[in-house]
């Protein structure tokens, strides 16, 4: 039930700003300022149904630390972007053919904005982090990436290889990323700037959607699994590998950090503690699993573990 309570709430504010910014798409610094409002209060509706739900502090998003977070997913969204956008374009998929719009850019930046930190609060925030603490990190991944990939297939340039790949890619690594961090701003971070290198700085197709005016006017050809075609570049094979490659990387930091939830096993006749509803105040880890973990020392400290916390 609190999937379901949690989950309205947060898809309302999304309904609700999605809807004003469409209005105010002739005006980019309007956009900007609804999507920044609608992330804002996405961030403000998520903890207060939490709260209210499951009376518990809201540490995945812990004010603390939340800015330097942010910064570091969107360097990583950023850089991943930029790496699948050059392989393209040295196989002749991608051109450059001058400077695009600033203002274009901005209104994107507002856009996706709050469509990253409505999307991470309602598919890792609500329906990854609950269904997580019922089936463990495997399949709770597995599920969330094929609802996520499914969603996209509501978009208007949308194909079935399209969401396959948004599954595969996103769906896994955000996920993976939460796992990692146990907290949503490094996976807020990460999409955004993903979505954003995409539209706002390359000028490419984001998730199917309509064309982009970014910093860059370009142009994209060739065959559709290189440049992922009407779908955008997130429908080539360049980003299935990419985010492949660091759902891994998530999933060896989450590991080594104790943070892969087991599947539970309730003992025949045990009765319900309610733990599994809970989190380590300290870690985000889900209660069971922090206090299976208890005591025991930690794997390293090495700086890869480290910077993404």
């Amino acid at each position: 039930m609190r999937l379901v309570k949690q989950f309205l709430a947060v898809a309302a504010v999304a309904l609700v700003g999605g809807q004003a910014a469409a209005t105010m798409r002739g005006n980019p610094w309007l956009t900007l300022a609804v999507g920044a409002v609608t992330a804002v209060l996405a961030v403000l509706v998520y903890r207060w149904v939490v709260r209210r739900t499951e009376r518990r502090a809201v540490t995945e998003l812990a004010r603390a630390g939340a800015a330097g977070r942010v910064v570091r997913g969107t360097l990583i969204g950023v850089g991943m972007f930029g790496a699948v956008i050059l392989n393209i374009a040295f196989l002749g998929g991608y051109r450059v053919h001058g400077l695009g719009s600033v203002t274009g850019a901005v209104a994107i930046f507002g856009f996706m904005a709050a469509a990253a930190t409505t999307e991470e609060l309602l598919f890792r925030g609500v329906l990854f982090r609950i269904v997580e603490e019922r089936t463990g990190t495997w399949l709770a991944l597995l599920l969330s990436g094929v609802v996520f990939g499914l969603m996209h297939l509501f978009n208007p340039g949308a194909t079935l290889w399209g969401a396959t790949a948004i599954a595969l890619s996103a769906g896994l690594m955000l996920a993976a990323c939460y796992a990692a961090t146990r907290n949503l701003w490094v996976p807020i971070g990460l999409h955004f700037g993903w979505n954003f290198a995409a539209g706002g700085i390359f000028s490419a197709v984001v998730s199917g959607n309509r064309e982009s005016t970014g910093l860059l006017e370009s142009s994209t050809s060739g065959p559709a699994l290189l440049t992922g075609g009407d779908f955008g570049p997130e429908g080539s094979l360049y980003t299935v590998g990419a985010g492949l490659a660091l759902t891994l990387v998530f999933l060896w930091l989450a590991h080594r950090r104790g943070h892969l939830v087991p599947r539970r096993r309730r003992v025949a006749g045990a009765p319900a503690t309610g733990a599994e509803s809970n989190a380590d105040e300290s870690t985000g880890v889900p209660a069971t699993v922090a206090d299976e973990s208890a005591g025991v020392p930690p794997t390293g400290g090495g700086s890869t573990a480290t910077v993404l916390r």
